[in-house]
């Protein structure tokens, strides 16, 4: 078995699945804001897309109660 973590093949793979099944967003924040906004994710036992993932889905859900 190879020592690499991932082949070229599997890499590939992998990008060929994300761009059928993910839109991407370019998000930009000031500097520094990339960095609480990382730490507050890991205390919540999240990602950084995960906590924006959720931050959206749940303001959208808030917006529409109102």
């Amino acid at each position: 078995m190879s020592d690499k973590k991932n082949t070229q093949a599997r890499i590939d793979a992998n990008n060929r699945y994300n761009a059928k099944a993910y839109d991407r967003i370019n998000l930009a924040v000031k500097k520094g804001e990339k960095e609480l906004i990382k730490e507050h994710a890991e205390k919540q036992g999240e990602s950084i897309n995960g906590f924006v993932n959720r931050a959206i889905k749940e303001t959208i859900e808030n917006d529409n109660r109102k």
